[in-house]
């Protein structure tokens, strides 16, 4: 796993993990589900809106791309 690998999956886990813990809270504070139900439709919710980050070798070298619901299109991180 090359660092721009190992770094674009730290991104879509830790987007992932806030958009969990969050959907998580608001999921049981402000619907009457519980049980199983709550972490389910959390995980859910944050799967479908978390963005994708990807490593591409290209030919000027390898680099990290973003897609994501709210952003049209595919873009660039870094340098």
């Amino acid at each position: 796993m090359t660092k721009l690998q190992l770094r674009g999956f730290l991104y879509q886990l830790g987007c992932f993990a806030i958009l969990f813990i969050l959907g998580r809270y608001l999921v049981a504070r402000y619907t009457e589900l519980t049980g199983l139900w709550v972490p389910m439709t959390a995980f859910i919710v944050a799967t479908l809106i978390a963005p994708k980050f990807q490593a591409v070798k290209t030919k000027d070298g390898e680099k990290l791309f973003m897609k994501w619901i709210f952003v049209k299109g595919i873009r660039e991180i870094g340098s």
